[in-house]
């Protein structure tokens, strides 16, 4: 790839300028529109005690194996979680509007406490007895509206319907930011690494990319070697 290529792939190692490791790639937010990845959320670690959504322009370096970030030291506690958890009475969740980004955990069951009565306990008298209401916990991800945290190890799909593999690497474009390739992992189908123009995305999920071209046109693409 050229020289003005930034590369993510799937657990490599980020550091920052100092050489103490940050944590790991996690996934790319990416507008399915444009292609722009905006976001790199960087798993927990060394540095950060939580997934951390981290702006794209601070990669400074990027390779297959290590990542290292340009932090300015007044910006780091001020960068937003990924996911941040809520809990609410289940009836104010009902009511929401669900944001593009917001997703529902399991949600947490009430049970009566010790010596409160229970509806049709034998040998007690039938009614409620309320303590408190059940909760249900609201997980926000905090990165711009209308993109996509796209995983890496997400499944990649041709327009004839077959896996055609799996994302293994995202490459985008130094000064636009734009996502230009991906890799595909070897799978059942090929059995070597595809470099494919994001161009040819037809729609992009979380866990699942579709393309607009079919597998055996998919065939013909030169081996990817990094």
């Amino acid at each position: 790839m050229r020289l003005d290529q930034m590369q993510f792939t799937e657990n490599a190692d980020v550091y920052d300028d100092h050489g103490e490791k940050v944590g790991v790639i996690d996934r790319v937010v990416i507008d399915p529109r444009t292609k722009e990845v905006s976001y790199v959320v960087v798993r927990e670690g060394f540095l950060f005690t939580e997934d951390k959504v981290v702006p794209v322009e601070w990669f400074r370096v990027t390779t297959d194996k290590k990542v290292i970030l340009n932090v300015p030291e007044d910006e780091v506690d001020k960068l937003p979680v990924f996911e941040e958890v809520h809990y609410m009475p289940w009836y104010e969740a009902d009511r929401r509007e669900p944001h593009p980004q917001q997703r529902y955990a399991q949600a947490y069951y009430w049970y009566p406490h010790a010596g409160v009565y229970w509806w049709g306990h034998p040998g007690y008298r039938t009614y409620f007895a309320f303590t408190e209401p059940p909760y249900t916990t609201v997980v926000e991800r905090q990165i711009p509206e209308n993109t996509v945290p796209l995983k890496e190890g997400a499944k990649v799909y041709s327009s004839d319907d077959k896996h055609v593999g799996d994302i293994e690497r995202i490459f985008a474009d130094k000064d636009s930011g734009r996502a230009t390739h991906f890799v595909t992992s070897k799978g059942l189908i090929f059995k070597d690494r595809k470099l494919v123009p994001t161009a040819w995305i037809k729609t992009l999920g979380e866990d699942e990319v579709s393309l607009a071209v079919d597998a055996s046109f998919l065939e013909h693409l030169e081996t990817f070697k990094a």
